[in-house]
């Protein structure tokens, strides 16, 4: 019975690392439509306003019914993610509270105006002048955007900490400004933008895919897919332009989270590039890591086993981002040229059914993108500086609280998936303003 109540009491990093996981995989799918969704709205919204066409306008009123459910389902997971920080991580926050609060303070800020201007733009739907609304919109976008990097910005900080100085393990000097204009904010913070403009586009056209494989092809399925298709495309071949830009970042930065993303097990020059696991290019990644065939790269032997990120996780999570991402910009190519040469849709099922997949398959390359950012800093919860182990609270059983927030996740999914499928079933005139122009036929 002692042993069993040692155990019960003991610091459970495992289950804290389960329960951060956990929360912060769920939020960040649904906030990348916080950040994407507003954009998508606005845009529809304004070819219904430049061009008359009721089908944008409907477009439009039914995203921004969907952005509400997702935008207060989100601000409760976000709650739940602050509270854990500190209830899960008091050595984190404890110690650096002063030198990365100020992001999260402004991303409170930031959010409040999201919230504020979506208030009014819902509201003032009929009520506002077509052009006073729309400008209503831009907070929206500006706020999801702004939320979004300050967010990331804290975690960038952990990747590369700054603005501080450590006297007898405690903070002196501390600069919020600094830490959180870190070395890593620039790459990380448009890595994670781009990211949310994708999950949101190919998210929302798989919806429209489904129905154009279902026999639906109306004007309405097909504009509601060529806004948002079109949408992510714009940012696939960027997105691969900012992961190599991070590629070299951890080569100079973070060698040994390249090195776990690599396997590479020694310092080498000439280092190869094993593309999927399978396929190996003679000195591709000191090519990728430094823009020359020659160059050293650092590996798992420079640093001790007890300071090695777990490899398998880590390498695994890498190459399917960077599949899926390759595939995106495939299909991105794929319908340019379609759209170039006939000024309409790829006509293959496969297309389709590739852009049906993409939305699923945004939200893994999202998660699969975090893994790797977070699993390959370990053991370190502030690179280099303080260990996870440190960190975590040593209050007693907390793996039943993630045994809680397992019941609270799956209660909050399927709740938003039932409003969300409710709000796609009701009938589009609900959605149409009685004083709009007929739709235009397909051309």
């Amino acid at each position: 019975m002692d042993s069993i109540a040692a155990v019960l009491a003991a610091p459970d990093l495992t289950s804290a690392r389960m329960q951060m996981a956990l929360s912060l995989g769920w939020h960040i799918v649904i906030a990348c439509f916080g950040v994407g969704f507003p954009v998508l709205v606005l845009i529809a919204e304004w070819r219904a306003y430049r061009t008359g066409d009721a089908t944008y306008d409907v477009l439009a009123r039914r995203w921004a019914k969907a952005l509400a459910v997702l935008f207060a389902v989100g601000a409760v997971s976000g709650t739940i993610l602050s509270f854990e920080l500190g209830i899960l991580w008091p050595g984190l926050m404890g110690t650096y509270g002063e030198v990365i609060g100020l992001p999260f303070a402004i991303e409170g800020i930031a959010f409040f105006v999201e919230a504020i201007f979506l208030g009014i733009y819902l509201y003032g739907w009929d009520r506002l002048s077509r052009k006073a609304h729309l400008l209503s919109g831009i907070p929206i976008v500006l706020g999801g955007a702004a939320s979004a990097w300050f967010v990331v910005t804290a975690n960038a900080w952990m990747n590369q900490p700054r603005g501080f100085r450590l006297v007898g393990g405690k903070v002196v000097d501390p600069d919020p400004i600094a830490a959180m204009f870190n070395p890593a904010t620039p790459v990380e913070t448009t890595h994670m933008i781009l990211a949310a403009y994708l999950v949101t586009g190919f998210g929302v056209a798989s919806v429209y895919a489904w129905s154009w494989l279902h026999g639906r092809r109306d004007r309405y399925t097909r504009l509601g897919f060529i806004v948002s298709f079109t949408f992510a495309a714009v940012f696939a071949i960027p997105q691969v332009v900012v992961g190599d830009w991070a590629a070299r970042f951890l080569a100079e930065r973070q060698p040994v989270k390249l090195a776990a993303i690599e396997g590479l097990e020694r310092t080498q020059r000439g280092a190869p590039l094993t593309v999927g696991g399978i396929v190996e290019i003679p000195k591709g990644l000191s090519l990728l890591a430094h823009h020359d065939p020659n160059a050293e790269v650092i590996g798992l032997d420079s640093v001790p086993e007890e300071d090695r990120p777990p490899v398998l996780p880590v390498r695994i999570a890498f190459q399917v981002m960077v599949a899926i991402g390759t595939g995106f910009v495939v299909l991105a190519i794929w319908y340019a040229v379609a759209w170039w040469r006939r000024r309409d849709l790829p006509r293959s099922r496969l297309f389709m059914l590739a852009a049906l997949a993409a939305g699923p398959a945004a939200a893994v390359a999202l998660e699969a993108g975090w893994i790797v950012t977070e699993v390959g800093r370990q053991p370190w919860i502030v690179y280099g500086v303080m260990r996870t182990s440190e960190a975590v609270t040593d209050a007693p059983h907390i793996r039943f609280g993630y045994y809680a927030l397992i019941v609270v996740y799956t209660a909050m999914t399927a709740a938003t998936v039932y409003v969300l499928r409710r709000l796609g079933r009701l009938p589009r005139e609900a959605d149409v303003d009685p004083a709009a122009p007929e739709p235009m036929e397909p051309a």
